[in-house]
């Protein structure tokens, strides 16, 4: 081995020496050139970062501050059709609320006056899907927006209304609306709020319940000739008991005819057919004879049979008659009293009263003569027609047996 000469051994030592100055001058640049990003940032790239930064900054300060709250939750399923739907905003208010079902027809609803909720008008029809959109404004008019969905629940147990007059039909100036519901109804004021009424002309009209299963229209006082008629029954739905949900949902449509009421005169025998409260014919009767008195009062017509059997049995007369081939019978109450073709009164028409209760007119038995008086007054009548009593000896018939709600004052009607 060759000893090293001194010169040799600094050359080496220098060439060390280059080389780790050099590496620390490559070092020192890399960490160079990586400050110094950062400090030309302040005049180049850095500065879009920056506003980049106070762009975002500036777009979530025009984010509206109201928050819109629905219920029932999205996607929730069988929801109640009355008193679970409710639509608020907080830091803000309510500028904008839909709520559809599947056909696009919207529910009726109405925004507070300070905009912090909306609820329906009205119940929600059962087994439907519903969606909302809800929109709410803050205090600097920036909007903010919800979309829900959600289904009613089915009912297990369902009620209907069974009504009268039948819709298309034409019918007398005392036709209330009257429905019989198939359930006791506990729930009346959410039933009543689902029967909408309106008519042409104009006519105010008010329900009343007859116990917990009837519920009968009628305005003030008889309806005007021509008036149109039209009821709107929203029942689907509607809770009229505790877990029993109407299931209809229907309209319909009715005329009123010309304007005939009829008065009997008990004392007198004697029964005045009026058009527009004028006679245009007078007719002799019988009606019930002592003990069996007909009823006083207003009655409107609600059936006509142009042939019928009447048997005691079924008013509580057991075996006092049972006549056959009955012409021309109209009922005026729901406890038995017509207004009948009678063959058999022989002198009584006119002259006393010999009947069960009943209103008699002459006629043969099975009304093949339509120019004797029953024949003629049947032809005469429809449905909804008035037939008064006065100057019997019994009391006024109840409202509530048969339409005659009439012998009911409007006030009392109304509570």
């Amino acid at each position: 081995m060759r000893p090293i000469s001194g010169a040799s051994l600094d050359a080496r030592r220098r060439g060390r020496t280059g080389r780790l100055a050099l590496i620390s001058g490559v070092l020192l640049l890399a960490v160079t050139a990586c400050g110094g990003g950062g400090t030309t940032s302040a005049t180049g790239s850095g500065d879009g970062k920056d506003k980049a930064t106070k762009g975002a900054a500036a777009q979530q300060s025009k984010q509206s501050e109201a928050v819109v709250t629905i219920a029932p939750k999205d996607g929730a399923k069988s929801v109640d059709t009355s008193g679970a739907l409710k639509i608020s905003a907080a830091k803000g208010k309510l500028t904008q609320v839909q709520v559809k079902n599947a056909k696009g027809a919207e529910v009726a609803g109405s925004i507070t006056a300070d905009g912090a909720g909306w609820t329906p008008s009205t119940h929600l029809a059962a087994s439907t899907k519903y969606t909302v959109h809800a929109v709410a404004k803050d205090s600097e008019g920036r909007e903010s927006a919800e979309d829900s969905s959600f289904t009613t629940l089915t009912p297990q147990n369902t009620f209907l209304g069974y009504f009268t007059p039948e819709d298309g039909s034409t019918v007398g100036v005392g036709m209330p609306f009257s429905v019989n519901f198939t359930r006791g109804i506990t729930h009346p004021d959410a039933v009543k709020k689902a029967i909408h009424i309106t008519t042409s002309p104009s006519v105010d009209v008010e329900g009343h319940w007859f116990g917990n299963d009837r519920l009968d229209f009628r305005p003030e006082n008889y309806w005007a000739a021509g008036t149109k008629v039209t009821v709107k029954l929203d029942l689907d739905g509607v809770e009229g008991r505790s877990g029993v949900y109407g299931k209809q949902s229907k309209t319909i449509s009715f005329t009123i005819g010309r304007n005939q009421v009829s008065v009997v005169d008990a004392k007198k025998h004697t029964m005045k057919v009026m058009h527009d409260g004028k006679v245009v014919k007078t007719i002799p009767v019988t009606t019930g004879k002592p003990g069996y008195d007909t009823w006083n009062g207003q009655m409107v017509i609600s059936e006509k049979l142009r042939v019928t059997r009447m048997n005691g049995e079924t008013v509580g007369y057991g075996g006092e008659y049972d006549i056959k081939d009955v012409p021309d019978a109209m009922r005026l109450t729901s406890s038995g009293t017509f207004i009948h073709g009678n063959y058999w009164g022989g002198g009584a028409f006119g002259n006393y009263n010999a009947s069960h209760g009943c209103v008699g007119l002459q006629d043969v038995r099975g009304g093949g003569d339509r120019s004797l008086p029953a024949g003629w007054f049947y032809d005469h009548s429809m449905i909804g027609d008035v037939v008064v009593v006065k100057h019997s000896n019994d009391r006024t018939v109840d409202p509530a047996n048969g339409l005659n709600g009439w012998n009911m004052s409007w006030d009392k009607w109304k509570a």
